[in-house]
């Protein structure tokens, strides 16, 4: 069935502006387009924006997936020219200024004035989408719930296990990617496993609880200073977090993880934080549009794609060059450029003079290692330890949407740190991911490893 949404009765003839996507930039386009003189449709596939940077305190048990999302009605709730739909575009057809949404098993077609396309990006394998089933990525609330209860039943099944190789391959746990996604997961994953659970197990040896973090390149956080890394890299041992630098992945299986050389780490449980690329916006424009590497859209000085100034891209999908750098996938950048778009249509549609070109200014960037240290710029000035996990605990309390869930956020905190204690330790009772859901298997990996005759690892 196929049918056309018209605009609202009232738009009295003002741009119908589209924006496909409710994270960062998306949200924060909508949102500044309040007092515009536009009707604004804002279409996502779920019913709530999520803080992606908190999604590995969901996956390690500190925080449920309600506390760091909203839903999008209640946050434009008190924007009379925005309206909420919710579906999954599949495409865009830029001749005729409309796009096609699935909303169940129908098709249907939104018609647009100006287009904002700010849809994310997902997870790169680097060539390998087969390694998907067994390393899963942490990009929304359904990967974050299907990774802990992996995580959590890995623990509840080494309680189980009499053998001493399955059961120390239960407890071996490999986060591939050194950025700052796989430092803040190696570290809260070992904190879990070595205080959280300890008190809570009677039959585990926690000395076979091992943490492994493996990054290509010479070194952890990259985009960070040498002297940031090599400190973010001794709170991680100190964690007990096996760190492998210049170390690439030749292959990901249902037995483990194959490293450069042939070095094979038996193990369940592989989170793989190396790479993403960008949603498929770009094939719905056409092979025309010139693309990056990953797939993002090349856009212009005012984020509008080459001779299409209707269409604007935004955050993880559009590729944005500034100083001869691309700009990072993080959320400043994708918020900076939501509302840098939305004056620029208020400017359109006001009739009033356009901003200038879009420019990033870099605030600083922030890592944490476990409960209390952190790494990271803060105005050109570098801060480590207690210090810097202050200021990143402030900023990410600042970027959640509502006092509700800054408050649930910061008790959850206060709770983790007084009590070591991690309140969101239900175990679904399926896949909560499509992907884990696609990939769940009855099949034991671990069911032709024999025992192991020596002691386990000293804590």
């Amino acid at each position: 069935m196929r049918d056309t949404m018209t605009r609202t009765d009232d738009s009295g003839g003002e741009p119908h502006v589209v924006i496909v996507g409710a994270g960062f930039g998306g949200l924060e386009a909508a949102r500044a387009l309040k007092h515009a003189p536009v009707q604004v449709t804002v279409i996502d596939r779920t019913n709530h924006h999520v803080f992606q940077p908190l999604l590995y305190q969901v996956a390690t048990a500190e925080l449920s997936p309600a506390d760091i999302s909203a839903p999008i009605r209640a946050v434009l709730r008190h924007q009379p020219n925005a309206v909420v739909l919710m579906g999954e575009v599949t495409g865009v057809d830029i001749q005729n200024r409309f796009v096609t949404v699935a909303v169940g098993h129908e098709r249907r077609t939104v018609p647009y004035d100006l287009l904002v396309l700010a849809t994310g990006a997902g997870q790169s394998y680097l060539g390998h989408d087969d390694w998907a089933c067994f390393a899963p990525g942490l990009k929304t609330t359904g990967d974050a719930m299907a990774i802990r209860r992996h995580l959590l039943l890995a623990f509840e099944q080494a309680e189980m296990e009499q053998n001493l190789r399955r059961r120390y391959a239960l407890m071996t746990f490999v986060v591939v990617g050194g950025g700052p996604t796989g430092v803040e997961l190696a570290g809260a994953i070992a904190e879990l496993a070595r205080t959280a659970l300890r008190a809570d197990f009677r039959h585990i040896d926690f000395a076979y609880a091992q943490v492994v973090l493996v990054e290509a390149q010479e070194r952890i956080l990259p985009t960070f200073s040498a002297r940031l890394a090599q400190g973010a890299e001794r709170m991680l041992r100190r964690l007990g977090v096996t760190v492998r630098t210049s170390t690439p992945v030749e292959r990901v299986d249902a037995d483990g993880v194959v490293l450069g050389g042939g070095e094979r780490l038996a193990t369940q449980t592989v989170i793989w934080a190396a790479g993403v690329r960008a949603s498929p916006a770009a094939l719905w424009l056409g092979p025309r549009i010139a693309t990056d590497r990953a797939g993002r859209v090349q856009v212009g000085p005012r984020l509008t794609v080459p001779h299409h100034p209707e269409i604007f891209v935004i955050g993880d999908t559009a590729s944005v060059r500034q100083d001869g750098r691309p700009l990072p996938g993080v959320a400043p950048v994708a918020k900076q450029e939501g509302h840098y778009v939305a004056r620029v249509i208020e400017a359109r549609a006001s009739g009033t003079r356009l901003p200038a070109a879009f420019r990033y200014h870099d605030r600083g960037s922030l890592a944490t290692i476990g409960r209390t240290y952190a790494v990271g710029t803060l105005g050109g000035l570098e801060l480590s330890g207690k210090p810097a996990w202050l200021v990143w605990a402030g900023v990410h309390l600042g970027y959640l949407i509502g006092f509700r869930n800054r408050a649930l956020v910061l008790f959850q905190w206060l709770w983790l740190y007084v009590t070591f204690q991690r309140g969101a330790r239900l175990i679904p009772a399926e896949p909560s991911s499509p992907a884990a859901a696609r990939c769940a298997s009855g099949d034991d990996p671990l069911r032709d490893l024999e025992e192991l005759p020596a002691a386990p690892r000293s804590a």
